[in-house]
């Protein structure tokens, strides 16, 4: 039987790369998008080429009771969850910290954090072996802006991918010994469509410089870091921080 990986904000960069090369390594794919139904379908439609199943599956995961459909039409649609890529988020324009408005982070906080947490749990409780099932690995969307601190730009984002450091260190502990491998990968610089969120023009373009490599990442990178952190070659890390960065941050 195919196993099953789950992607929240798969209809595009990393997210929908991750769906496609997932598909190309065997994965049955559940796709998840929030609002652009018509960039999962075609995300779908790829992961069909490649021979595998899938579906796109709509849900916002700043709402609890969408992600618990979510996971609940995941279920009924596949009949099992081997691997969880907890990749769903958000950011918003480049700002200073003092001008950031209270809304705006309860806003990145729901999607980056609490969305991620809830989701965390959801796949835990599918895939534990203490409550009868057959282990598995999530794979959570840090930062490295966690590491850098989004400074002058987004340090309420850096702020909720900190904390999914935070989550990664504390469930890879607590869940080892129920079958499940929890890590997380943390892009750099990539270019994809969440850089115009920013709302600063090229920002891969004018910041390429700060990174030893001197380019920007793509999708595929981080995706294949993803696929090896769900793959029996990892199969020995958990607890991971794994830095897709081209070099920054060391």
């Amino acid at each position: 039987m195919s196993k099953v990986m789950l992607i929240t904000g798969a209809s595009r960069g990393i997210g929908a790369a991750t769906a496609r090369l997932a598909a190309q390594r065997g994965y049955d794919v559940a796709v998840n998008y929030a609002r652009n139904k018509q960039a999962a379908d075609a995300v779908v439609a790829d992961v069909r080429k490649a021979g595998r199943k899938a579906v796109a599956i709509q849900a916002d995961v700043a709402e609890e009771g969408d992600i618990v459909r979510l996971f609940k039409t995941v279920d009924a649609e596949f009949g099992r969850l081997d691997a969880f890529f907890n990749n769903a988020g958000i950011v918003e324009k480049a700002s200073r910290f003092v001008d950031i408005p209270p809304e705006r982070l309860q806003r990145v906080l729901a999607v980056n954090t609490v969305g991620a947490f809830l989701a965390a749990q959801e796949a835990a409780r599918r895939m534990s072996t203490r409550l009868g099932g057959k282990g598995g690995v999530i794979v959570n969307m840090s930062s490295m802006a966690a590491k850098l601190g989004g400074s002058s730009e987004s340090t309420d984002y850096a702020t909720a991918k900190g904390a999914i450091d935070t989550l990664t260190i504390g469930l890879a502990k607590e869940l080892a010994a129920e079958g499940i491998r929890v890590n997380a990968v943390r892009p750099g610089l990539i270019d994809t469509d969440i850089q115009k969120d920013f709302g600063v023009g090229d920002r891969v373009g004018r910041n390429k410089g700060l990174v030893p490599m001197q380019r920007g990442g793509r999708a595929e990178e981080v995706a294949e870091a993803v696929l090896w952190l769900c793959s029996d070659q990892s199969s020995y890390c958990t607890g991971l921080l794994l830095d897709v960065a081209g070099g920054r941050g060391i």
